[in-house]
């Protein structure tokens, strides 16, 4: 299968996400790794990015709460090309009532072949990774090019 390239800049556009019961592991990931984060543009669903943006003293893009449609949000912006990297710490063990919203989210950024974080370890080796501050050549299928 043939792939497209898309160029992604140096300054990624990160967007946070994360379930109640998970909000306060990714704020305290994302306090050790604040220096990293102030050099990327940063979006989060509602509740989380007001907790990201009051914490970290650093502006974050606000969209709608998960269940209000936040993560549909940022899927869309995935499609549109504005999502570069997604952190989203979601939690395995408790039923979320927007449940399809969350696994449309995780679909779409798998398709557009985003990276994506579900927790720690894998936040902990996506911001340790040299291409988080580089430019670099995201490849997408044909069947999902322009």
């Amino acid at each position: 299968m043939t792939s497209t390239a898309i160029s992604v800049q140096a300054r990624k556009r990160i967007a946070l996400v994360a379930h109640d019961n998970e909000k306060a592991n990714l704020l305290e990931w994302a306090i050790e790794h604040r220096e990293l984060l102030a050099t990327h543009d940063l979006l989060a669903t509602g509740t989380t990015g007001k907790m990201m943006a009051e914490n970290l003293d650093l502006p974050v893009e606000r969209l709608r709460s998960g269940p209000l449609g936040g993560d549909q949000q940022i899927g869309a912006r995935i499609v549109d090309g504005l999502v570069d990297v997604l952190l989203f710490f979601w939690d395995p063990l408790e039923p979320q009532p927007h449940d399809p919203d969350v696994r449309a989210l995780l679909r779409i950024a798998v398709v557009w072949n985003i990276p994506v974080a579900c927790n720690r370890s894998s936040a902990d080796f996506l911001a340790s990774s040299p291409l988080l501050t580089m430019v670099y050549n995201r490849r997408i299928s044909e069947h999902v090019s322009f």
